[in-house]
């Protein structure tokens, strides 16, 4: 689906599709310096980081195996609750392994931080963080995240991934949502 396809619910194109394939890329390359010679385990949160994972995985010139969780914080609402809860969990043993974690995106950072404990605390190698945006002016937590793909505005996004209520998900880049939408 194109950003023009959705164009009376959006205010603006904040990134262009062409622009997070570029920023993959790069990314691809900074971990592939930082894991030669590594297993990697790339653990995507399901469902926002499918694109990510997807087009990333895809760009990375060395082997990685891939594993899936899913957590709740956000119902159909516009706002992180805090409250977190596992929907799917891993299948991967973390035990010794090299962890990258991989997000569409961090706001507050609540249910982040929560998943790097809960990770953490199951013996692995090292636990990192990529994701394709971070809102640091959402930020109500601090977390060292390794990659980063662009610093946004607080505003709230869809598209590549980002929903609001389920919709908008398979818009190819990323758009600022009006207000109108989810302001009942």
């Amino acid at each position: 689906m194109e950003l023009s396809d959705a164009q009376e619910d959006l205010t603006e194109l904040l990134i262009s599709e062409e622009e997070i394939r570029a920023r993959l890329a790069e990314l691809a390359r900074e971990i592939e310096r930082d894991y030669a010679g590594d297993d990697v385990l790339l653990v995507g949160v399901l469902k926002g980081a499918v694109m990510v994972m997807a087009d990333l995985s895809r760009e990375l010139r060395i082997p990685v195996t891939m594993d899936w969780m899913a957590v709740s914080s956000y119902g159909s609402g516009t706002a992180s609750s805090g409250v977190v809860r596992i929907l799917k969990d891993l299948d991967a043993d973390l035990t010794g392994r090299r962890v990258l974690i991989v997000e569409d995106i961090i706001d507050s950072g609540l249910t982040l931080s929560w998943l790097l404990a809960n990770l953490n605390s199951r013996g692995p190698a090292s636990v990192e963080i990529c994701t394709l945006l971070r809102k640091p002016d959402a930020a109500r937590v601090s977390i060292d995240v390794k990659y980063v793909g662009f610093e946004i505005p607080n505003k709230f996004v869809v598209g590549y991934g980002l929903d609001y209520d389920e919709r908008y998900r398979n818009l190819r880049g990323i758009g600022v949502l009006a207000p109108k939408v989810y302001e009942h």
